[in-house]
């Protein structure tokens, strides 16, 4: 299953939509490499598997007339692929050509001549200089998922050398040609529809791509090609989709994303561009679903702290609230009135947020008596790191500023509640925020795929991810 997971990246299916990609994906010469040797593994066990039928038939043989003869038993012993190669061909596929193969077979051997002289034994037939050529196509299916084919397949059999066990050594120098020419033969027959099979074989494997990743009970990403795939002599670059949407409702965000061109990075097996768009679109979709909105407790507050959300507390800054709800606790409700967005400059990630704070005295009834609306524009710093083949992160909070929208309890200074609600979104709202984030979005996988050696990079409107890759099972 490696190699069938390994080439499904190089079988990325190009779509006909002409909009720009949220993400970016190169396959360097490094990764065809290894491309390459497990491909080769898989193809060498599938070809010991071929099963050279019996063969029969009369051959005019002087000076003794017409020979029949029947090879039956055929088994292959050994095979070898010492020299093969898997290459890019620009702007069209991948071709694989393997030469100087060496296949062993054993057989058994019957002949009948003179119409009543019989003849049996074993024979060994060591065929050198095999060489096969393909070309595999890339297309996609109805799903958006990729699919491979076997094109202008060609096996050619070189020198054979034939060893016959038993029976008479002077008619084995007469028969040997003709039994030859038929074994090479049905070998050349074989060769090509395995081939075919083996990369048919890998397309079940190739439907595992995550075209369509669920993230959680809000959001799936899609990672779906945009674009055909731009295939040189050393890389092959793929573009994505790379959109978050609602869970069954796929709303298309009021911003596109812009174009942007991964570096001529070659060290690693793959190198993942992920855009700002791609990170924004994950905004604007949990801020649909209203899952960016959290209320907070005083039990949420860690008990060392002297400030405590109740009637006490705030009534210290605004005496309206002390005395019109003595003694009650108070709830708040932080959320956003717009989606975050990320912004991406050389080693840093920044994230702008607009919401507002709304505080809540809790009555004895349970009731909740509205006390006054906060503005909120803040700012935090975006640590970005990949666990698994996930992309997560954390943030720290950078600057908050606050201006009154309503108040339920007189005219009073906003700025006096700064500390109170910079300890509020410490030590509540950002580990909240953290433990989302520290569970990460997939990023685009197949199979069993796991990354090493993973750096990330922040650039210019987009992030880097340069890795090599893994495949087990």
């Amino acid at each position: 299953m490696s190699s069938c997971c390994w080439l499904a990246l190089l079988a990325l299916v190009p779509l006909a939509m002409a909009t720009n990609p949220g993400v970016k994906v190169k396959l360097t010469e490094n990764g065809i490499e290894y491309g390459k040797k497990i491909g080769m593994a898989s193809l060498q066990q599938k070809l010991k598997t071929m099963k050279v039928p019996d063969l029969s038939g009369t051959e005019r043989v002087a000076p003794i007339g017409k020979v029949k003869y029947s090879l039956t038993g055929i088994t292959i012993v050994n095979l070898g692929l010492p020299n093969s190669a898997l290459a890019l061909v620009p702007d069209t596929g991948i071709s694989l050509s393997i030469t100087n193969a060496v296949i062993s077979l054993h057989g058994n051997w019957k002949i009948r001549y003179l119409s009543f002289i019989k003849d049996s034994g074993s024979f060994d037939l060591e065929v050198n200089g095999l060489t096969v050529t393909d070309s595999i196509t890339i297309k996609s299916d109805e799903t958006g998922r990729p699919t491979v084919s076997s094109v202008n397949c060609v096996a050619n059999v070189g020198s054979a050398s034939i060893k016959f066990h038993g029976g008479a050594s002077w008619l084995y120098n007469l028969f040997s040609d003709y039994i030859d020419k038929a074994l090479r033969s049905a070998l050349q027959k074989q060769i090509c529809p395995l081939v075919a099979d083996t990369i048919t074989d890998m397309n079940p494997h190739l439907k595992t791509l995550n075209v369509l990743a669920k993230v959680d009970k809000y959001a799936e990403v899609e990672y779906s090609m945009v674009t055909s795939p731009t295939i040189s002599n050393a890389s092959i670059d793929f573009s994505l989709k790379g959109e978050f949407y609602n869970i069954g409702k796929h709303q298309e965000p009021p911003f596109s994303p812009m174009p942007f061109s991964l570096p001529p990075q070659v060290n690693n097996m793959l190198y993942i561009g992920i855009s700002a768009f791609t990170t924004n679109s994950a905004g604007f979709v949990y801020n649909n679903a209203g899952a960016l909105s959290l209320y907070i407790t005083d039990d949420m507050i860690p008990p060392s702290s002297p400030i405590r959300l109740n009637t006490r507390t705030f009534g210290a800054f605004i005496p309206e609230i002390a005395k019109r709800f003595p003694g009650m606790m108070i709830k708040l409700l932080v959320k956003t009135v717009k989606e975050p967005t990320i912004f991406f400059e050389p080693n840093n990630g920044t994230v702008q947020a607009s919401g507002s704070v709304t505080a809540y005295a809790i009555q004895p009834n349970t009731t909740l008596s509205p006390l006054f609306v906060l503005n909120m524009e803040g700012s935090v710093s975006a640590r970005l790191y990949v666990t698994g083949v996930k992309l997560a992160g954390a943030v720290t909070l950078n600057k908050i500023e606050m201006t009154l929208e309503t108040s339920y309890v007189g005219p009073f200074q906003v700025g006096s509640l700064d500390n109170i609600f910079l300890m509020v979104l410490k030590v509540a709202v950002i580990p909240k925020v953290n433990a989302r984030l520290e569970k990460g979005f997939p990023l685009p996988a197949i199979g069993k795929m796991s990354l090493v050696n993973t750096q990330l990079q922040v650039l210019k409107d987009y992030m880097l991810i340069g890795t090599d890759v893994l495949f087990t099972g």
